[in-house]
């Protein structure tokens, strides 16, 4: 993973590291000391715990997440315009995790336009991609999280989601419709490897 002057190089070599759950403990908490925790929070867990871009998460709107009537559907319904064009739209189940997230965001006014961004700063009410970009570099770099990025959370995600997948019955095309990949190459150069298993599978075999 490479970072230079504010512009996170990942998106080219897909190498930022990936988090392990202590990592994620503890940027939590370091987050909850942060100016705006809530918000900072929901902008983590969207890229650990639903591997979110960080194109994605800052074009975000209430209508993704909400149903005609302004109550929280199950699902983020990610538009084409909000991703990577054509293809990278998707639906993406919620978890509780993030709906509990989004919940101190929600207000009277998301019901009456529910086109407004969920992630939004004290002087804008919607972000650029690049500053969702930037916050993830300052906070890793606060925590001494080298090789980590804006990009370590999606990897992070798919790591773990690769993992777990076939205990549910999916496979990896699950893991690449989630990731909004257009090929299972790209979802499978996420996917970081694990020593420890491959020594346990040689047993096996």
């Amino acid at each position: 993973c490479f970072i230079t002057r504010g512009v996170d190089m990942t998106g080219l070599t897909k190498h930022a590291k990936t988090i392990n759950p202590r990592m994620v403990i503890a940027t939590l908490h370091y987050l909850d000391g942060t100016r705006h925790p809530v918000r900072n929070k929901l902008i983590f867990l969207l890229s650990v715990k639903m591997g979110l871009r960080a194109k994605e998460i800052a074009n975000l709107t209430w209508s993704m997440v909400l149903d005609a009537e302004g109550n929280f559907t199950d699902i983020l319904t990610l538009d084409n315009a909000a991703s990577k064009g054509k293809r990278g739209g998707r639906v993406i189940p919620l978890s509780q995790t993030i709906r509990d997230a989004l919940l101190p965001h929600y207000d009277a006014s998301t019901r009456k336009d529910p086109q407004h961004r969920i992630i939004q700063t004290e002087r804008s009410d919607r972000v650029a991609p690049q500053v969702i970009v930037n916050m993830f570099q300052k906070w890793f770099a606060d925590l001494g999280y080298e090789g980590c990025s804006s990009h370590s959370g999606r990897r992070t995600f798919i790591t773990n989601a690769s993992k777990k997948i076939t205990s549910v019955g999916g496979s990896l095309r699950d893991i690449q419709y989630l990731a909004g990949h257009s090929s299972l190459q790209t979802t499978q150069s996420y996917i970081e490897g694990d020593s420890r298993a491959r020594e346990k599978v040689v047993e096996l075999v």
